[in-house]
């Protein structure tokens, strides 16, 4: 189990420890961006997405959603990439919460290295926000993953608990951004519950397959005052 030591015990970046981090060749695999990686523009255009959020949050930290207007879009990867850009400056850190238990993403990056994720915590008062955060093996950035779900699940995340958990989670460090991936609009309700509390949102859109209504209903779904942009996924 890779718990995050630092959210035990220490405050600060600077005594923030890590696991043992992804090797290059690992973070390639799982399309997470990387300094000094070969696919410039892949870097850039994730470093320029995070300078367009942080000029319209003034440089504070934020809670920021990312869904999709449908399955398949890579939302959770275009998650993890944002969550891993604002790590990128060595004075900030990210967490991302997996709100995704269908189809998880952290699972994956972190497989078989978590006992206990958000569904556990929601269920379970005796666990404290610590025994679900998990380093992702990225320098600065961790996550929280799902747990089991199963048909309650949209209810579970929409309790008091879960914002009370990000609301803790983001004033915990107000050097550490939230991103929160959550499944496609058109699949759960999940993202216009959760953007009620999230100060931003980012929809991923796979080019050319979508129509201009489509658009209109994911915006409507997060809210058009917290709608932040959409960003296309080939």
């Amino acid at each position: 189990m890779t718990v995050d030591a630092s959210d035990k015990n220490a405050d600060g970046i600077a005594l923030m420890s890590e696991v043992t981090l992804k090797t290059q060749d690992e973070l390639a695999a799982f399309k997470i961006i990387y300094p000094g990686m070969p696919q410039r523009d892949v870097l850039n255009t994730f470093r320029d997405l995070r300078t367009k959020l942080l000029h319209k949050t003034q440089g504070s930290n934020c809670v920021l959603l990312v869904s999709s207007l449908s399955s398949g879009a890579g939302s959770s990867l275009v998650a993890m990439n944002l969550a891993t850009s604002f790590a990128l400056d060595e004075q900030k850190t990210a967490i991302y919460i997996d709100c995704n238990f269908e189809d998880s993403f952290s699972e994956e990056l972190i497989k078989g290295s978590f006992d206990v994720g958000l569904m556990d915590y929601l269920d379970d008062a005796s666990l404290d926000l610590k025994d679900i955060i998990y380093s992702a093996g990225i320098p600065r950035v961790r996550l929280i993953p799902p747990g089991a779900g199963d048909d309650s699940s949209v209810e579970r995340l929409s309790s008091p608990r879960m914002v009370e958990l990000i609301q803790s989670v983001k004033a915990r460090y107000p050097d550490r951004f939230v991103v929160l991936d959550v499944p496609p609009v058109g699949d759960s309700s999940l993202a216009r519950i959760l953007s009620r509390v999230s100060d931003m949102a980012v929809l991923v859109v796979p080019f050319g397959k979508v129509t201009s209504n489509q658009v209109m209903a994911g915006v409507d779904a997060v809210g058009e005052e917290k709608f932040a942009g959409l960003v296309f996924n080939n």
